[in-house]
């Protein structure tokens, strides 16, 4: 990394774009985070400017964060449209000029020494913008698959940043030698969870291993379904906390109500874990879970053996080819498509709970494909072309 003095680095000013979904919104505002708390050691701080649609999850975090927001106008195109999408994507076609000439206007105006892209539709104007007007653009991809989005970024892009180094193999072929692997930025907190912690406020055995099992925050019927199959097999040799989303929750309820009192104290379900998910992971002896960007950056930085029940279909198939990914590896295990049957997954758990030597090596191999200072690097990216290119 090239060092630059406080006096440099007051004058960084930096565009961001990316959204529409938490999987490109959170490690967006993650490095921002981790690049505040760079510059506040030298006395400073980045001026900011974040740029996204009006309705998108990233004005919401923009404005709660207090990061000044520019919504513009976009659209997007639809790879495989039905008759429905094809009208979108028709309509969304005069929507795109309008969304680069507002974006292009920003960057002028807003002058930025660096202009960062996390992804989604949204971050095309915005970067063919940063290109147009000679601003350098790093771009940063979570998946192992690179989206749509950032396949054409890439091929203007100063720097591409990429979470996997199998995702090379996607790019075009005159950005891979522009290409880092960084990982994906993982929240701090996530690394400095509390296993007692967890195991007291949920009121379970520290003796008993423990499976989490998770749909993400809105839970998932697929997992809640074929845990409630298998619960009552699993309870006699561990104890589960089943984060089953709102939807869910009343039927798991009623579920745990009606097991056997011996086994009743070993399940607790709840709609969603708060504040106390890095305790949650950190008491986590087994994951069950999807596989999405975030999830797998996050549990392989800790070093979980899980097992990835892949969301099919989602955009270019990304989670199952993760899960896949991984699988392959000794990284992790995944139960998808005709395979997704209780007595599969009852058979993966319980094999992982009979044989803690199995568990130890998938963790271990998990870990070796984590990276916990992804923030860190991605940070260290944008004060590099920042600094490179001045303000």
């Amino acid at each position: 990394m090239v060092i630059y003095s406080a006096e440099r680095l007051r004058k960084i000013r930096v565009v961001v774009t990316g959204g529409g979904t938490g999987g490109h919104t959170y490690p967006a505002l993650t490095t921002i985070r981790t690049l505040r708390a760079r510059l506040a050691v030298a006395g400073t701080e980045p001026e900011l400017l974040w740029v996204g649609v009006a309705q998108g999850l990233e004005a919401k975090v923009a404005k709660q964060e207090g990061i000044p927001f520019k919504a513009i106008v976009t659209g997007k195109l639809r790879r495989s449209p039905n008759l429905r999408e094809l009208g979108r994507n028709v309509a969304d076609a005069f929507r795109i000029p309008l969304g680069i000439l507002q974006a292009v206007m920003i960057v002028l105006r807003t002058r930025p020494a660096v202009v960062l892209s996390t992804g989604g539709y949204v971050s095309v104007p915005i970067g063919i913008a940063a290109w147009a007007t000679r601003r350098p653009l790093v771009m940063h991809e979570q998946t192992l698959t690179v989206g749509l989005a950032n396949r054409i970024l890439a091929r203007i892009a100063t720097r591409v940043l990429l979470s996997h180094e199998s995702s090379v193999e996607h790019l075009p072929e005159r950005a891979k030698s522009r290409a880092v692997v960084t990982g994906n930025p993982v929240r701090p907190e996530i690394l400095a969870g509390d296993r007692g912690r967890a195991l007291a406020a949920y009121r379970f055995d520290p003796q008993l291993p423990l499976v989490y099992v998770t749909g993400g925050a809105q839970g998932a019927v697929q997992v809640n379904n074929l845990i409630a199959e298998i619960l009552p097999d699993l309870l006699p040799g561990c104890q589960v906390l089943h984060q089953c989303g709102e939807y869910s929750f009343e039927r798991m309820r009623q579920l745990a109500d009606g097991l056997p009192g011996h086994l009743r104290e070993r399940y607790r379900v709840v709609d969603y874990v708060h504040e106390d998910m890095p305790d949650v992971l950190a008491a986590a002896d087994i994951v069950v879970a999807r596989s999405g960007a975030g999830t797998v950056a996050e549990l392989t930085a800790l070093g979980k053996a899980c097992i990835f029940i892949p969301l099919i279909p989602t955009g270019g198939d990304e989670q199952r080819q993760t899960a896949r990914h991984l699988a392959e590896a000794g990284a992790a295990r995944m139960v998808a498509g005709a395979d997704a049957t209780p007595a599969r997954l009852r058979e993966e758990i319980v094999t992982l709970l009979q044989y803690p030597d199995r568990r130890q090596q998938l963790a271990d191999a998990a870990w070796q494909h984590g990276r916990p200072d992804a923030a860190a690097a991605v940070a260290t990216a944008l004060i590099d072309a920042a600094g490179r290119y001045g303000s």
